[in-house]
């Protein structure tokens, strides 16, 4: 119903940038909040960002600063702006959507992407 390509991941060195993007297509009627989770090796997956459809945003104390989170609804996406990247950032990047659909009508469905590796070198 719902599918979520993520793209922009990579490696960088600390200190640096990466920009991830995550669009969004299907059976869309509204979308109410789409984020970003990451899971680094070894521990649990956890949120990293997330914007609501008032564009009402939530960021994990770590990245607060560094990342900027916004959308844009005409294309359906969802983009993570990582500056100052460190180290402990590194992580798989997982797209991530709560999406009301038209097939079926008024279904409100929890999507994720397939993941998009970002490495912070030192």
């Amino acid at each position: 119903q719902v599918q979520l390509v993520e793209s922009g991941g990579g490696l960088v060195q600390a200190g640096g940038s990466l920009r991830l993007s995550c669009v969004a297509s299907g059976s869309i009627f509204s979308i109410n909040a789409m984020g970003w989770y990451r899971q680094a090796p070894g521990k649990q997956r956890e949120l990293v960002a997330v914007i609501n459809r008032g564009s009402s945003t939530t960021y994990v104390d770590s990245v607060k600063g560094r990342f900027t989170i916004s959308s844009d609804n005409a294309k359906n996406a969802v983009y993570l702006q990582m500056n100052s990247l460190k180290l402990e950032d590194t992580a798989v990047y997982y797209c991530n959507s709560y999406i009301t659909t038209t097939e079926p009508m008024g279904l409100l469905v929890v999507s994720w992407g397939q993941g998009t590796q970002g490495t912070v070198s030192s």
